[in-house]
Parts: structure tokens; C-alpha cells; sequence
């Protein structure tokens, strides 16, 4: 049996917004990826592994395709550079509510050089089909389907969950034969401290407006874990301004406390653990745009792992 597993690594690709996380969870069974309504929610790569007896399909879920304005969003891309290198095979989503006809998602110049190079096999999903009709999805299929460039395509709501069974039977036509890379039982290569960072930066996203959630990391000071009682996190919300750390507390403390009360609901429902979390909220000026700060933060890992 061991001589037939097939393992390999499928990057997820895609403009903001467009759906990647969503598939993700919904190909995993469970949520992996932080998910708000906002564009840029996913910094960072994630990880996520699916794992059967005869298969291991490594996904990376990657920060959407943009050009950069500053340090932090050309560290973003740089992930999806390294993940566009690491891939066997590529989903390409475009989001059909955002982008209609696809066109202005194919005029990005980071996807039309991925598309012009690329040599490995891709398979584009027409996503939020649910926001269209079936003439114009119709007429997209074919397009795209006939234009070469993709080895299938395939109409789907990721966040329904229609036609997301299909995607797995096509990747497998396509990874190699190779052992299992991670043990069945992991499902993402991060630390319970990460995602629970994830958490609180995805509640700041959904909770405040404009430019304050963007201007926001979390770090997670302390973690401690014990059995008997709740787990103890001490969390900072890094800010870039006075100004925003004021609208983050809110008046008299009120916007920190609901944030608090709804990461701490999100945190324990993660962790299956009753959680004791603290938020902090430190200035530290212009993070966004500094090396030394964003390397800190985790943003600038070794291009060779």
C-alpha cells in the first residue's frame, strides 16, 4: 500500500478576497484559516494538511495577490512567491462577485507572469458561482476552459460548499508518489500560539474599520496551559499610532472588552479549553515598513524552509 501514497503540495492562489481560506476550511473539515469579510485577512502562509490512508494533499493558503505599499505587504508576497516554487500542483481562484468576467483578476501582472511561466498543472476555480447566474458561468467555463492555460476548470462555492468534492479526485490525478511528509494526525505545521494570534487579529478585523485592523499585529506574550483550570493568554495588539491604540480601548474601555469577550469565545472554541485572555495594546510606529519589527513579528523566514 505504502508503495502508492501519493503526497504533494497544492498552493492556493488567488486576488483578496477571492475565497482561498474558505476553501481551505472547507477542504479540511474544520477551520484552519481565519475568515473575515475583508480583503488582505491572510498574512502569512497557512499550512493545512489532509491526510487518508492513501494520500497526504499539503495545502498552503496564501496572502491575496497585490502590489505592494509598503514592507509588510512585500513580505506577504513574498510568501506567495515561495509558495508559487514549493507547489505540485496549483488551485487558481477567481472570485466571480469581485471580478465578474475574470478579466481584471488575468490583467494582474504577478498572474500574468505565473500563468506565462508556469509549467505545472493548475486547476482554476470560478468561485462565489452563487453571486452570478448560470448563462454567464456558463460562458466563463468555456472560455477558460478552451483558452489552454488551465488543466480543468471548474465552477464551485466555496463557502456553500457546491461542486468542492470534485477538487480532490483532480489533484490526486496530478501529485506525485511519495511518502506521507507529516504524521496523519497533524493538520498544520503552526503552534496553538499562532492561530490563536490569528484568532484575535481576525476578531480585530471584524470588529473595527478603515485603515485600524491593517494597521494591527497580535502577539502573544505568555500561553500557559494547565489542566485543572482555564489556559492563561496574555495577548498585545501592536498599533502604529496613539490615535489607533484610543480606538482600539474605545471609550471607557468598551471596544477592548467586546473584543476581548469575542476572542476569548473564538480562542476556546479552537482550543476545546476555557481560556483566560488579557489584551494589551502597544504603539510601535510605522511596524508596518520596518525590518527589524516585522522580522520580530515573524515575517521573515528563511526562503530555504
Amino acid at each position: 500500500m505504502s508503495a502508492n501514497i501519493k503526497s504533494g503540495f497544492v498552493t492556493i492562489i488567488g486576488k483578496p478576497n477571492a475565497g482561498k481560506s474558505t476553501l481551505l476550511n472547507t477542504l479540511l473539515g474544520q477551520p484552519l484559516s481565519v475568515i473575515t469579510s475583508k480583503p488582505q485577512t491572510t498574512r502569512k502562509r497557512i499550512l493545512g494538511i489532509l491526510s487518508e490512508e492513501d494520500y497526504q494533499v499539503i495545502f498552503l493558503d496564501t496572502p491575496g495577490i497585490l502590489k505592494p505599499g509598503y514592507l509588510l505587504q512585500e513580505k506577504m508576497m513574498e510568501y506567495v512567491s515561495q509558495s508559487v516554487k514549493d507547489a505540485d500542483v496549483f488551485i487558481f481562484m477567481i472570485d466571480l462577485e469581485a471580478d465578474p468576467s475574470g478579466e481584471q483578476t488575468l490583467k494582474d501582472d504577478f498572474i500574468k507572469e505565473f500563468l506565462e511561466k508556469n509549467k505545472k498543472p493548475i486547476l482554476l476555480l470560478l468561485n462565489k458561482i452563487d453571486k452570478s447566474n448560470e448563462s454567464t458561468v456558463t460562458s466563463l467555463f468555456n472560455k477558460f476552459n478552451d483558452s489552454g492555460k488551465f488543466s480543468a476548470v471548474l465552477p464551485v462555492s466555496s463557502q456553500l460548499g457546491f461542486n468542492t468534492q470534485q477538487i480532490i479526485p483532480f489533484l490526486l490525478q496530478y501529485l506525485p508518489v511519495h511518502p506521507k511528509y507529516f504524521p496523519d494526525d497533524i493538520v498544520a505545521d503552526e503552534t496553538d500560539r499562532f492561530f490563536v494570534s490569528e484568532i484575535i487579529r481576525g476578531k480585530i478585523l471584524e470588529q473595527y474599520q478603515e485603515e485600524v485592523p491593517y494597521s494591527c499585529e497580535v502577539l502573544i506574550a505568555e500561553f500557559k496551559e494547565r489542566e485543572e483550570e482555564k489556559f492563561y493568554i496574555s495577548a498585545e495588539v501592536v498599533v502604529e499610532r496613539e490615535s489607533q491604540k484610543g480606538i482600539i480601548i474605545g471609550k471607557q474601555g468598551a471596544a477592548i472588552k467586546k473584543l476581548g469577550e469575542q476572542s476569548r469565545i473564538a480562542v476556546e472554541d479552537f482550543l476545546q479549553h476555557p481560556v483566560f485572555l488579557q489584551l494589551r495594546v502597544k504603539v510601535r510606529e510605522k511596524w508596518r515598513s520596518d525590518e527589524k519589527m516585522l522580522k520580530s513579528f515573524g515575517y521573515s523566514r528563511n526562503k530555504e524552509e
